[in-house]
């Protein structure tokens, strides 16, 4: 299987001006490489086989005949490789001179691709030389010996993807031919060309395939001129680059003076995906009219052991990079705008936390004192409860009371031990029986004390349960499941633990630092079954339901990507290799099937609270989902 993954690649050939037959012979070395590394579709620099800067040369017969010629000696010494090149040369037609594209396989021409914009001002002069693909009306032409289709309205469809190609300028219009192509269906997009170098451009050519392949929410493939052309007038650095939906998969190294290629998988399954959710996508599609593209097969490219070299970051919901301390910052503020609306519309007097000395209480109760920070609001107008049960270790309370006393907070001790026991009579249940019974009524205790002392004190309960939680049903339906708006039910677990983590390490004393580092550092649990003879934790959540590193990086290519189970399981197994074997991944994910389906009635009713990433489970946001939707497909597959 190759999951839907395509590999493409970008080359950047070493070139001679005019030089035909060099230029060929380079091209040709670069398609062996690439398809001894399974490329299945490779773009070379725009007007390779002869050299972009040939000026007035052009217009000269034995250049043209030369280039032609090279096209042949490509063609002939591939016709036995499966993988599809895109090349650049000028090619006569009825007395115009035209900049093209040539799609070539197996010893074929595929297709033929004018340029349609040709720069004019600054340092180029194309038009000097070549004619719009927009004053083309033939719709094929004789090379190589073939009579093959051309225009500008070109799509390829191989068995895995469908592609369009465009040329360099193209790109800059206000609205790029690839943008047509996508609409019509293209997947990829490739576009030859011969970018020249200037201070500050690179920046800004990377902005704009960026946002191009965002925007098509497609793969873009981009190679320009490198080394070995003229430098009369301007410097060509040499960009191979390839985007996938915005995100920049492989860049070649600038300024080379050897030949390059760089290689990845288009992950075409996922903008598939996109697409399908993409509304916007659709509607444009139906209201952008244009003249109806031209679809060519391809030849049947016969299947390789699929070699994927990207990489997949195994915490997907964390901020990665540079950006991470603005990242944290914009979550938070996400966080803090969601509340402060909810406080001011009710006219709250107060906000009521339960607090565990967990992980997700203990986030709750930050984003409240920086929120009551940020209104002006007096920090003892917060609420922490602290509530004592069957199975509270020293070390969660202690932790809780002193990070409440740090941050000065009004804090309050109720413990729900006897209201439990009294409960446990009420109803007949042996309280030595540690079933769903025994730990749900805990749950629930706690959640009516809070909802009362909010009634109390003309307050809001806020939640603290997490997106991670909501996602395996982990709460107690009509216990710690409701609040009067949560906080984090867009933040999963482990984006919850890095947010705590770097609060502690950004602006924090070293009192409320070592509290907070050490939450980070206590296993999650929701302490509903009584302490082992140490006094330590023995409800283990993780090992329960299983590790939530796993679960969330189920849960966002399930989710964000709709990616099917045994794709997931695929990256799962790639990504978190060495540290959990396969047989275990297996049995996580297929619980993640099963509790994610079984417990979708408790989403169906979620309290409100602020959508911070790219996934929600709201059923008023990203997620309506029948409760009772089979699963079978799914943990079985």
């Amino acid at each position: 299987m190759n999951y839907g993954y395509v590999k493409v690649a970008a080359a950047v050939p070493r070139v001679k001006v005019a030089d035909c037959r060099f230029n060929a012979e380079q091209i040709e070395k670069e398609i062996i490489i690439a398809d001894g590394k399974g490329v299945q579709i490779i773009a070379f620099p725009e007007l390779c086989i002869t050299g972009y800067t040939c000026g007035d040369l052009f217009a000269q017969q034995l250049l043209l005949e030369e280039a032609e010629i090279g096209l042949i000696r490509i063609l002939n010494d591939t016709r036995q490789m499966d993988i599809i090149s895109i090349l650049g040369m000028p090619v006569a037609c009825n007395g115009l001179l035209l900049n093209v594209a040539v799609v070539i396989q197996k010893g074929k021409v595929l297709g033929v691709i004018p340029k349609t914009y040709l720069p004019n001002y600054k340092e180029f002069y194309e038009k000097r030389w070549f004619t719009s693909a927009c004053e083309v009306h033939e719709s094929s032409i004789r090379l190589c010996g073939q009579v093959v289709p051309m225009g500008r309205n070109l799509l390829f469809e191989t068995a895995d993807v469908t592609f369009g190609v465009e040329i360099c300028e193209d790109l800059w219009a206000p609205i790029p031919p690839s943008s047509v192509l996508a609409l019509q269906g293209a997947e990829l997009l490739f576009n030859l060309s011969a970018d020249t170098e200037a201070i500050g451009k690179h920046a800004y050519l990377r902005s704009l395939i960026g946002q191009q392949s965002a925007r098509c929410i497609s793969g873009y493939v981009f190679s320009s001129c490198g080394f070995g052309e003229s430098t009369t007038d301007v410097v060509f650095a040499g960009n191979g680059l390839i985007y996938e939906n915005g995100n920049l998969l492989a860049a070649s190294k600038r300024f080379s003076f050897e030949e390059q290629m760089v290689a990845g998988e288009i992950d075409v399954d996922y903008l598939r995906a996109e697409r399908r959710v993409n509304t916007t996508f659709a509607a444009c599609r139906a209201n952008c009219a244009s003249e109806p593209a031209v679809r060519i097969s391809t030849e049947y490219v016969n299947g390789k052991d699929l070699n994927l070299t990207r990489t997949y970051n195994p915490h997907p919901f964390v901020p990665q990079g540079a950006a991470l301390d603005e990242r944290c910052e914009e979550i938070f503020s996400i966080q803090m705008s969601g509340l402060a609306q909810r406080l001011v519309h009710t006219k709250a007097q107060s906000a009521v936390v339960g607090i565990s000395g967990g992980l997700d209480s203990t986030l709750a109760l930050l984003v409240c004192v920086k929120t009551f920070d940020k209104l002006g609001w007096s920090r003892r107008g917060i609420i922490g409860v602290t509530m004592p049960g069957f199975g509270t270790t020293d070390r969660t309370y202690t932790n809780a009371v002193n990070l409440m006393k740090a941050l000065g907070v009004t804090i309050r001790e109720v413990s729900i031990k006897e209201a439990c026991i009294q409960h446990f009579k009420d109803i007949n249940h042996d309280i030595d029986v540690h079933d769903v019974v025994y730990e749900n009524a805990q749950a629930r205790e706690r959640t009516q004390i809070l909802m009362d002392i909010a009634n109390q004190t003309r307050g809001l309960v806020i939640g603290t349960g997490d997106l991670s939680e909501l996602a395996l049903g982990w709460a107690t339906y009509n216990g710690d499941h409701m609040s009067m708006y949560g906080v984090n039910t867009g933040i999963p677990k482990t984006l919850v633990k890095h947010l705590v983590k770097w609060v502690a390490e950004n602006g924090m004393d070293d009192a409320s630092r070592g509290t907070l580092l050490d939450i980070v550092d206590t296993p999650i649990s929701p302490e509903l079954i009584p302490a082992d003879e140490n006094g330590n934790i023995s409800q283990v959540t993780e090992d329960l339901v299983g590790p939530y590193e796993l679960h969330d990086f189920f849960l966002y290519y399930f989710i964000r990507c709709g990616f099917p189970p045994s794709k997931i399981f695929f990256l799962a197994a790639r990504t978190f290799k060495g540290v959990y074997d396969e047989e275990t991944i297996r049995k996580w994910l297929q619980t993640f099937y099963r509790r994610f389906f079984s417990q979708q009635f408790k989403r169906s009713c979620l309290p409100d609270g602020p959508k911070v990433g790219s996934i929600s489970l709201s059923p008023r946001g990203d997620w309506r989902m029948p409760s009772d939707a089979g699963s079978e497909m799914w943990w079985k597959g």
